[in-house]
């Protein structure tokens, strides 16, 4: 069984940083697709960064040199590191996995993050 578990994310003051963790269970992690999205209110899912089965990384323009995204391979865990954040990041936050052939996806079961002041 495929599991996706996030932990994490709360509130924060612009500026501040907060973190996302995503656990995974029932596949390959580290030969697959993962991903972070998110959806502010009123507002369609975004991918806010991907990381490729290679380990390469990429992070939509509005988060880029502020989020970091990380994997470790062993405990079949991916972070999320966010930094100066804004009140436009505030949302559910998903992490997302798949695999090469793209064929299917898995969910985590989302984590708030609200940035006010």
């Amino acid at each position: 069984q495929v599991q996706l578990v996030e932990s994490g994310g709360g509130s924060a003051q612009p500026g501040g940083s907060l973190q996302l963790s995503c656990t995974v269970s029932g596949l390959p992690f580290g030969s697959w697709y993962m991903s972070w999205y998110r959806q502010a209110p009123g507002k369609e899912r975004e991918l806010v960064a991907r990381t490729r089965p290679n380990g390469t990384t990429n992070y939509a323009d509005s988060v880029k040199g502020r989020f970091t995204s990380s994997r470790d391979v062993d405990k079949k865990t991916a972070v999320l590191q966010m930094n100066n954040l804004k009140p436009d990041d505030t949302g559910i936050y998903y992490c997302h996995s798949m695999p090469p052939e793209r064929d299917r996806a898995y969910w985590g079961q989302g984590a708030q993050v609200t940035v006010s002041s």
